[in-house]
């Protein structure tokens, strides 16, 4: 009888070979996708590269034939590094309140098994489903009670509370991650629940609090809501406020205006450049175990 060995083989190496071929479809997808993300940050940037009267008569991804940082000067004069400190100081502000209750709240959450913790875990995740133009009205009435409206705390509180819900979502999905045996282990050497959290539950969920802190930041540093409704004087005044104000004193100017844009997006830019690989494994764990 003749042996069946080598066909187990053949396959097997056809396999191989069609797991090597290159996905050409997937490929060219990759190259569309980029053009789409690249060309019009592109057009941004060599466009805030030209003179205001050579702008509107030349074509967006031609580069300007006599470059100049005139309309990045002008942008830096006209109070932008004061929205910039207000911002910064308002995305640090949210990324620490919500790791402060977050990370805490999902361990438990993961840990506990009671009927309170998997109460206040639901409610958070409730949170998801309530958009902030449904709420703003009493929370207005909130910031004004409380004597805290204009005020860099009246886009700080707001901001980190609707960013909570998804923030524990992602803790949990990372922190069902660590096996059981970790947990015992510890537990056999006498560490309490907060000694776990802080030797064993913050290092292993280094991906989803990276993951935790891009997202609260791009909140923080994107919201345009509450600084339009809780604040009204030059103060406490953010970036998305201070662009939007641009649009007016800059209505003609717009390689001026895309001057800003393009300064406003670099820190945020930044910190995803430091933190994308635990972004990336962060965002895989949303799902547990």
């Amino acid at each position: 009888m003749r042996s069946a060995g080598p066909a187990p083989a053949a396959a097997a190496r056809r396999r191989r070979h069609w797991t090597r071929r290159p996905n050409r479809l997937a490929g060219l997808g990759s190259v569309l996708w980029l053009a789409v993300v690249i060309v019009p940050i592109y057009a941004m940037i060599t466009t805030s590269l030209t003179r205001q009267d050579e702008a509107l008569g030349k074509n967006a991804l031609t580069p300007p034939a006599d470059p100049t940082l005139e309309n990045y000067g002008t942008v830096l004069d006209n109070g932008f590094g004061h929205f910039l400190l207000n911002t910064a100081l308002a995305a640090a502000a949210v990324v620490a309140i919500v790791l402060v209750l977050c990370v805490p709240l999902s361990y438990v959450a993961v840990r506990t098994r009671g009927f309170w913790s998997g109460a206040a875990f639901r409610l958070f995740l409730l949170g998801v489903a309530i958009p902030a133009q449904a709420v703003v009205i009493p929370l207005y009435l909130m910031i004004a009670k409380l004597d805290l409206y204009d005020s860099l705390l009246a886009v700080v509180l707001p901001t980190a509370a609707f960013a909570m819900p998804v923030s524990v979502l992602i803790l949990t999905g990372t922190l069902r991650d660590i096996s059981e045996e970790m947990y015992e282990a510890m537990a056999l050497d006498g560490a309490s629940p907060t000694r776990m959290l802080f030797q064993l539950v913050i290092p292993m969920a280094k991906g989803g609090i990276s993951t935790v802190v891009v997202y609260a930041a791009l909140q923080a540093w994107n919201g345009f809501l509450f600084p339009l409704i809780f604040t009204q004087s030059d103060g406490p005044r953010v970036l998305t406020l201070g662009l939007f104000n641009y649009v007016s004193q800059f209505g003609v100017n717009i390689p001026a205006l895309l001057a800003s844009v393009v300064l406003s997006g670099i820190p945020i830019f930044a910190v995803y450049l430091v933190a994308r690989r635990a972004l990336v494994g962060g965002l895989m764990g949303v799902g547990g175990k």
